[in-house]
């Protein structure tokens, strides 16, 4: 990285050494601090997995609420606005998750 500053009136040009850099850790939406973020990587080095990860935890949301409520497909459906097949896919979707290690850990993320 270049930077410049300006002496005597005068802009140099010069690579910054990464002391010399002013890094403000402001963190994202998953943590305020990137050095006290709990996912076990950074969202922005893998967006899909970031994206795909939560959506999978608003899935275990949805199937965790018809299993408290004791909700019907069609009353998930209509409480979550969306249709009864997307509820089958939600279903599905954690069924698998819940198969997998990782999918584990995002259940628990998600209650």
């Amino acid at each position: 990285m270049t930077m410049t500053r300006v002496f005597d009136g005068k802009a140099e040009t010069y690579d910054a050494l990464p002391e010399f850099y002013r890094y403000e850790d402001t963190g994202c939406e998953a943590s305020d601090a990137c050095l006290n973020c709990p996912l076990p990587q950074c969202k922005f080095d893998d967006p899909g997995w970031y994206q795909r990860n939560r959506r999978l935890a608003k899935d275990f949301q949805v199937m965790y609420a018809m299993e408290r409520e004791r909700l019907s497909v069609e009353e998930a459906a209509e409480r979550f606005s969306v249709t009864v097949r997307t509820i089958f896919r939600i279903l599905q979707r954690c069924r698998t998750a819940i198969a997998e290690p990782e999918g584990q850990e995002m259940s628990a993320l998600a209650a």
